[in-house]
């Protein structure tokens, strides 16, 4: 299924992945000496190999509806804030206990396990202060961004990805269950990524329409992600404990990531070309099982 994905999409996300960590290096600047070693830590977690795949979806989403400009670029970059929160929280020893992040040691390796509490706290409060403020020269309309930044709560919350953590854990007593996977996935991964893709639509336009269908472009795509991520594990730890693959089966895994993906994309259809890149994002998704 690997594929070497197209140097024009490679490039176009190279640019807005440009767009999102020169907001990130805004936002994680302190003045305050106090502050520094938390910031560090902070930007330690954020900052780095990361595919922002969240953010980007979340500008392509607010461009393939019509929006210009940056005025989801603080939303984008805020999204990326709760993700690396949610990794430095379930890297912990009380969640998944892994000792390695994106080939480095895990923030409660480097800077113990108080201070990475203290970050994942941080970076989600931070997250929350970056969507509430209204960027410069702003002229979205306040309920618009209200409704944003209630959505994203609901994904990262008790309904989400807390849920989705939840989930993990009582998964660990039940691999095994394939209702359970499908409960944990749709929570702890596929919530976040659905918004990113919701939020970038809500931000440029009013139309009802437009929003529903690449809010459900987003769950089809947030699904198929974790899927994918599965495979990878299962490819490189055969042992693992609760996945998709565990629950059915390697074949079975790839047949489900490949329709998700075709289901997202057939969605996409009334967007014409307007709709390419998000088309071109999900099969770089379904490309790297």
């Amino acid at each position: 299924m690997s594929k070497t994905p197209d140097a024009t999409l490679v490039e176009q996300m190279d640019v807005m992945r440009s767009r999102v960590e020169a907001a990130l290096e805004e936002i994680l600047r302190t003045e305050d000496p106090r502050e520094s070693r938390l910031v560090d830590a902070m930007r330690y977690s954020v900052m780095g190999d990361g595919k922002r795949i969240r953010p980007i979806l979340c500008l392509a989403s607010y461009e393939a509806v019509g929006g210009r400009g940056n005025e989801a670029l603080p939303v984008a970059a805020a999204l990326e804030l709760i993700h690396a929160y949610s990794l430095v929280h379930d890297d912990l020893p009380c969640m998944d206990d892994d000792d390695t992040r994106r080939g480095k040691p895990a923030v409660h390796k480097a800077y113990g396990e108080g201070m990475a509490v203290l970050v994942g706290d941080g970076l989600l409060t931070l997250a929350f202060e970056v969507l509430a403020t209204a960027p410069e020269g702003s002229s979205l309309p306040p309920a618009r961004k209200m409704q944003v930044l209630k959505n994203i709560a609901r994904a990262a919350g008790i309904r989400g990805m807390i849920a989705g953590q939840v989930g993990d854990l009582e998964a660990l007593e039940c691999p095994g269950d394939a209702s359970l996977i499908d409960y944990v996935h749709a929570r702890k991964t596929g919530a976040l990524i659905a918004v990113s893709v919701w939020s970038g639509a809500r931000l440029g336009t009013d139309e009802p329409g437009m929003i529903a269908r690449l809010g459900q472009y987003g769950e089809n795509v947030g699904l198929a992600f974790q899927i994918v991520d599965d495979i990878l594990d299962y490819t490189d730890r055969p042992d693992e404990a609760a996945s998709y693959v565990v629950c059915h089966g390697l074949v079975r895994a790839r047949e489900r990531a490949e329709e998700l993906i075709s289901t997202a994309k057939a969605g996409l259809d009334p967007l014409g070309e307007n709709g390419r890149l998000l088309r071109d994002i999900a099969d770089f998704i379904l490309a790297q099982a």
